[in-house]
């Protein structure tokens, strides 16, 4: 087998399953999992009808490129979305079977084996970064995010000669499990950044569609593109899906779009990968990215439960103002993230995932272990090879993701167990 796979993390679910073994929560209260990404609002009805309808194209073989139909109906919303000049759907569209998948898929197809390749990923962050640059032979570069920089990356602590190693930035706006998003400028920044070091830019735009003030939808990566009169996307793609935006993750349908250069060996690799997207999925994904209206709705649905649930929350735990995507970020009272989520569960029968699940407290090395400390016991300091150094601190620590994903009274209901439970041990 390829030893890579020995250098994988158990993924965050596991090591929860772990956490509450042996655990037996309270009779008569019903489980309240905020844990999972998983929307569980009513999924897009005229998707639905429209896979029904074109059911009996299961049995034709679907191309990789996807139908025009698709990649046309994906190039006219991120148009519109995001105020661009146009995508090219031929050249710089590409269906794909979920940000997922796609984001695995596209490590593997990217990564230079042959010089330094670093995969710089916020920490913490979404573990599919982590996992697709270690089975690409990759070494993972961890950019903590912190409550003093906003949850976003300091790009600037990371110095010249790092930048040189890294083959592919992910960014990830709004965030997981922050919900920090990226400002414009930022993007550009980072832009220019990419320019002078070349790597490539992978922004996984997921929760792009989920935000609090109408008037304010969140940036994207193309969007900085084309103010700067970069209508190439050079160096830059974007992962889009219609999970959380049309409540359909089962649907796995998503795309990639942005510069056609890194486009199309993308979609050589993909031939090869074997994951084109069913043809009745297409159509059904056609139905949804036509339609603003139920996602205006879906948005509408969670700023209700976001003002219930953080005036509830707010007199008992701190959490950044939340600005975009379905989750909270508290700390927690005493700053032991496993051991609060596992009271959590054992006295109010809620699942909350600890944030430490989702960090990495040093800057690991390629096999998965953690950076050593020196002899006096210090974090270990920059090689020669302009590697940061770790301060040991797991940036997820002392907080806990709340999934805000069930219906409006099944969420309040878990906000104020939370809520009981946190006063009573006060």
């Amino acid at each position: 087998m390829n030893p890579d796979l020995d250098a994988l993390k158990p993924y965050p679910f596991e090591k929860l399953a772990a956490l509450k073994a042996g655990v037996t929560p309270p009779e008569g209260l019903a489980h309240v999992p905020l844990t999972i990404g998983e929307p569980q609002h009513a999924p897009y009805p005229a998707a639905l009808a429209t896979l029904v309808e074109h059911q009996q194209e299961y049995a034709r073989y679907p191309a990789t490129a996807g139908l025009a139909e698709l990649r046309a109906a994906i190039g006219d919303w991120a148009t519109r979305r995001f105020g661009l000049a146009g995508l090219d759907p031929e050249r710089q569209v590409l269906p794909v079977n979920g940000t997922r998948e796609a984001i695995f898929a596209f490590v593997q197809a990217a990564l230079d084996r042959t010089r330094p390749a670093r995969v710089a990923v916020p920490n913490p962050f979404y573990q599919i970064y982590e996992g697709a640059t270690l089975l690409a032979g990759g070494e993972p570069l961890y950019l903590d995010c912190r409550a003093e920089h906003g949850f976003r990356p300091d790009f600037d602590a990371v110095p010249a000669e790092t930048w040189r190693e890294v083959q592919i930035l992910f960014l990830c706006s709004p965030g997981n499990p922050t919900g920090a998003v990226t400002p414009l400028t930022e993007f550009q920044k980072l832009i220019a950044l990419a320019d002078e070091h070349d790597f490539i830019i992978a922004s996984d735009e997921c929760y792009s569609e989920l935000y609090l003030d109408e008037a304010a939808p969140p940036p994207g990566l193309l969007e900085a593109c084309a103010a700067l009169g970069r209508h190439d996307y050079r160096r830059c793609l974007v992962f889009h899906s219609l999970s959380k935006r049309s409540n359909l993750p089962g649907l796995r349908s998503g795309f990639v779009a942005g510069d056609a250069d890194l486009i199309a060996p993308f979609k050589r690799y993909r031939t090869y990968h074997g994951c084109a997207m069913a043809l009745p999925v297409q159509h059904a994904s056609i139905t949804a990215w036509n339609d603003e209206a139920h996602v205006r709705a879906n948005r509408d649905a969670y700023r209700e439960k976001f003002a219930t649930v953080t005036e509830i929350l707010a007199p008992v735990m701190a959490f950044p103002a939340p600005e975009a995507s379905f989750y909270l970020w508290p700390a927690v009272p005493g700053g032991d993230d496993e051991a609060f989520a596992r009271a959590l569960f054992a006295e109010e029968h809620v699942s909350v995932l600890p944030g430490s699940y989702m960090g990495r407290p040093a800057a690991d090395d390629r096999m998965g272990r953690p950076a050593a400390d020196d002899r006096m016991g210090r974090p270990a300091a920059d090689d020669r090879m302009g590697r940061p150094g770790t301060s040991g601190v797991n940036p997820g620590s002392g907080r806990v993701r709340l999934a805000l994903v069930a219906e409006v009274e099944a969420t309040v209901e878990a906000a104020w167990r939370i809520r009981r439970f946190i006063e009573r041990r006060a």
